[in-house]
């Protein structure tokens, strides 16, 4: 049994026990997650897609870890006029633990 969800704007497919790294979410460490933007299923074979929801289908997830991702390093460039800045981003992510997919 898997199920396709969406959140932070990503789409994620997960089986139960599967660890993921989601975008930032308000939620402490060791907090129940329910996420119901469940996008499609499939059980025993079963494929179930939603337009574009599936209705009272929900993944609960519990927080596992905060953290940020990998640096990731952007170069500005102009030519002939003196310009050059660096400029560096870190992610910050909620890595998620999937206990249990209801339909």
């Amino acid at each position: 049994m898997y199920a396709v969800l969406k959140t932070g704007g990503k789409q994620y497919r997960v089986t139960v026990g599967d660890k993921i790294d989601v975008e930032k979410l308000p939620n402490a460490i060791g907090d129940q997650v329910t996420l119901d933007s469940v996008l499609m299923l499939e059980n025993d074979g079963q494929v179930t897609v939603g337009k574009p929801m599936i209705a009272g289908a929900t993944v609960v997830a519990k927080v596992v870890d905060e953290g940020k991702g990998v640096k990731v390093t952007h170069f500005d460039y102009r030519n002939k006029h003196r310009r050059r800045k660096t400029i560096g981003h870190r992610q910050q992510y909620t890595r998620l633990e999937i206990s249990e997919i209801n339909i």
